[in-house]
């Protein structure tokens, strides 16, 4: 009777397990093929095994592409799918811009607080016990058949969660779906994607509060009527963490489930800066009351605070030094600045005065060219000047000259002879001025001696209408 049906019924519960193993041992030897023959170079186990994974966590089906990033990041499976996915995120920062990689979390570190409640049923009395004996087997078949039609559809199509397209997106079209069942009653949610709040965390010295929302799960909406609308646990949670949380069944929910990897839900991650990177310190997964919840993240905190403290004096004498050698910095600009000024000054100085004493050494060549020059000339109109006639020739002029040093001259002329001469006689004595005019005495005429370019023959005596005796001065132009 009933032992033979529950016989059957394991044998056929066993078939179906190892028929499950077959088809993940057959899957596991497709990509594996796919892996190695996609180039000549051979890929070692470990290589192998974390092409998979970073295949599994970022949803991409090129293998070849999967190869390649790996290859460009030396096989670090952390930083290839965090560069990844940070790379499909796309959307500006609510609150700051990211870095141009998102910060490294660390998961599971070794003293990771862990706090599990698995919500179990107990059967009572012989009819609990044997609904649990009857149903037991279904219940299984029921699991194995679903696994088996999900791995089966795995061929078919890939699951569209891996997709991460929009993750800021994902946060907000749950924060609307959370208000629309649960209403506005909540700790405040971060707008923004999970590594914009660790970055954000990680900058501000704050705990980062994360919540994976399982919609499907049987404990979920419990959770959230009674914990996360509690008031208590809304003012705790806003008084001292970021709060980030999006749905399991949207991509970027889902990215970040792969990466936690949470056992059950309502599912909770602690993370915090702590030795100079950001760790998931504990984990709160399973129901719970909100007394319970608030005294297990008191306990929380206070393990980590010292590291937050830590991290802030860090960062302030960081500052400090910082600040400090900014200030050195700028002493030392406004200093050089001022030298840099005074050299300036200096140097216009010293060109100023080069330039006076080149100019004054031009002035004085000059002179010494133009005196040199006079001489010459005075050397070469010399040997014009016709000679003095004998006094007692019928047709002479006798001229009195007085130059401006009082020096008094007397010559006499050739009636017919051009003024020219009297200007190369005045001109030719020492004393003479080197620019000069004369001027009769009454009445006061000025004697066009002088040969120009407009007049170079000036008129004779006689034509100037001089007697027979003449006085005459010359003045010095240049005085």
């Amino acid at each position: 009777g009933v032992v033979e049906v529950y016989h059957s019924l394991s044998i056929y519960i066993h078939i179906i397990s190892y028929l499950f193993q077959f088809f993940q041992y057959l899957s596991s030897l497709f990509k594996f093929y796919h892996i190695t023959m996609a180039e000549d170079v051979q890929l070692s186990s470990n290589q192998t095994e974390k092409l998979l994974q970073f295949q599994d966590l970022t949803g991409i089906e090129d293998i070849e592409r999967c190869r390649n990033i790996l290859d460009n990041h030396n096989w670090d499976l952390e930083v290839a799918t965090q560069v990844t996915l940070n790379m499909r995120e796309g959307a500006p920062s609510v609150y700051r811009p990211l870095p141009r990689s998102p910060p490294p979390v660390v998961a599971n570190p070794p003293d990771q607080r862990v706090f599990l409640a698995v919500r179990s049923w107990q059967p009572t009395g012989i009819l609990g016990w044997g609904f649990l004996f009857i149903s037991f087997p279904f219940q299984f078949m029921y699991s194995t058949l679903m696994k088996l039609a999900r791995f089966a559809l795995s061929f078919i199509r890939a699951d569209p969660r891996r997709s991460v397209t929009d993750p800021a997106r994902d946060v907000m079209n749950f924060i609307q779906h959370f208000e629309d069942k649960y209403g506005r009653e909540h700790p405040v949610f971060y707008r923004g994607t999970y590594y914009q709040a660790v970055n954000d965390a990680k900058q501000d010295l704050k705990f980062l509060l994360v919540y994976l929302h399982g919609d499907d799960h049987q404990d979920t909406d419990e959770f959230c009527r009674a914990v996360l609308r509690n008031a208590e646990t809304i003012s705790f949670i806003n008084s001292n963490f970021l709060f980030w949380a999006c749905s399991v069944n949207s991509p970027e929910g889902y990215r970040v489930s792969q990466a936690l990897r949470e056992n059950t839900y309502p599912f909770l991650a602690v993370i915090v800066l702590r030795d100079n990177q950001m760790t998931v310190v504990a984990r709160l997964e399973g129901p719970t009351e909100p007394e319970v919840l608030i005294r297990r993240m008191r306990l929380i905190m206070s393990d980590n605070e010292a590291s937050l403290i830590a991290a802030r004096l860090e960062r302030h004498e960081r500052s400090m030094t910082q600040t400090i050698r900014q200030q050195q910095d700028e002493a030392y600009k406004e200093s050089l600045k001022a030298d840099q000024e005074k050299e300036r000054r200096r140097r216009e100085e010293q060109e100023v005065k080069a330039q006076l004493e080149r100019e004054e050494r031009n002035k004085i060549l000059e002179e010494e060219k133009r005196k040199e020059e006079i001489q010459r000339q005075k050397i070469e109109l010399a040997s014009q000047i016709p000679e003095e006639p004998p006094v007692e020739h019928p047709d002479t002029i006798r001229l009195m000259i007085k130059l401006p040093a009082g020096t008094r001259l007397e010559r006499r002329f050739k009636r017919e002879e051009s003024l020219k001469f009297l200007y190369y006689f005045v001109f030719c004595h020492p004393e003479s001025p080197d620019r000069f005019q004369v001027v009769t005495n009454f009445p006061r005429r000025v004697v066009p001696c002088e040969p120009t370019d407009v007049h170079p023959e000036p008129p004779s005596f006689s034509d100037f209408g001089f007697g027979k005796s003449e006085m005459l001065f010359v003045q010095d132009l240049d005085a």
